[in-house]
């Protein structure tokens, strides 16, 4: 295991995107919420701050735990630290009164070279959020191409996969790939020069290895299937995702989990639709307003979905039916 991270260097606040708007949609809080991804704590703060009565603050990162300890000190022991990927958070509580996931990378991991998650900073190819296992650099220099492909395709939408696959084991022949500024420059040589305004040449591929090393999609669904095993009757789960593929695994996992998954064939007999397991006040995903877009652009792509947990029994999820990217070997 790699050793641990340094803790970033103060700067400005974190500011958790949609904070607002979540707090507004599952007002009145209180009680014990599970809060599976805290990263710096946003959330879990403002749960904490608007009441509830505990908050269990789960993360995979070492580094997200060791920095709550500071700032959690605030709120004794009703902040609850645990060390865990949130599709285990059922493990730690069950009956609880709402759930918060917010997905992706967090800036404070974005922000540290050496973590390995930026195009934009020189430092080892790594991208592990839980600072153990195969790093993006294993996955780069020993995965085949047409598989390499297909990870940069499905996870990452990237129109140019098979190019940049070929690329990557054209480089890897001469030398191995170790940093990330050398897998961006592999990248970008693969590509037409960004125009002002648009998005690095790199940023679909570094997403899609990241999501692949961490198996985020993987992890996104049995998250979803553990808060509601977690959640009592009328929790609820509040979900903020940053990427078109995890939203509409979100609600499509919503859609069929509230009855709204489609009726099937007209030429089938007609099925006795399951009692549905959540309710969705609002089926529209809520974004970011102009106050928020102005303190913090990183929300611009923040989506948030938010349901109440019923009395009917949790069932699993249809993996293929919500749209999760499926590799060859998982088809």
């Amino acid at each position: 295991m790699a050793a641990a991270a340094r803790a970033p260097e103060p700067s400005a606040p974190h500011i958790p995107v949609l904070l607002r708007p979540l707090l507004r949609a599952v007002a009145p809080v209180s009680g014990t919420w599970i809060d599976g991804t805290l990263g710096a704590g946003g959330y879990a703060r403002g749960l904490l701050q608007a009441g509830a009565a505990t908050v269990i603050g789960v993360d995979r990162d070492p580094l997200a735990l060791d920095l709550a300890r500071d700032w959690g000190a605030d709120y004794g022991d009703r902040l609850v630290l645990v060390r865990d990927t949130f599709s285990n958070m059922d493990a730690h509580a069950d009956a609880v009164d709402g759930v918060v996931l917010d997905l992706g990378v967090s800036s404070m991991q974005l922000d540290l070279a050496e973590r390995g998650f930026s195009f934009l900073r020189d430092g080892p190819l790594d991208m592990r959020m839980s600072q153990d296992g195969p790093t993006a650099a294993d996955l780069v220099n020993d995965t085949p191409e047409g598989d390499l492909a297909d990870i940069l395709f499905l996870y990452g939408e990237e129109r140019a996969s098979r190019r940049i696959a070929r690329a990557i084991v054209r480089a890897r022949s001469a030398a191995p790939i170790k940093t990330t500024l050398h897998l961006a420059e592999i990248v970008e040589k693969c590509l037409p020069r960004a125009k002002p305004g648009q998005a690095h040449p790199a940023t679909r591929s570094f997403q899609a290895l990241r999501i692949a090393v961490n198996d985020e999609f993987g992890e996104l669904v049995a998250g979803l299937e553990t808060a509601e095993r977690a959640l009592k009757p009328g929790g609820k789960l509040a979900v903020v995702t940053f990427h078109s593929i995890e939203d509409r695994m979100v609600k499509r996992f919503l859609q069929a989990k509230s009855g709204g998954g489609g009726g099937g064939s007209r030429h089938a007999p007609a099925l006795t639709p399951a009692p549905a397991e959540f309710d969705v006040p609002q089926r529209k995903a809520i974004g970011p307003d102009a106050d928020e877009l102005s303190e913090n652009p990183r929300a611009r792509s923040a989506k948030l979905r938010v349901a109440i947990r019923t009395d009917a029994p949790a069932t699993p999820a249809d993996r293929k039916a919500i749209g999760m990217p499926l590799l060859k070997g998982e088809r």
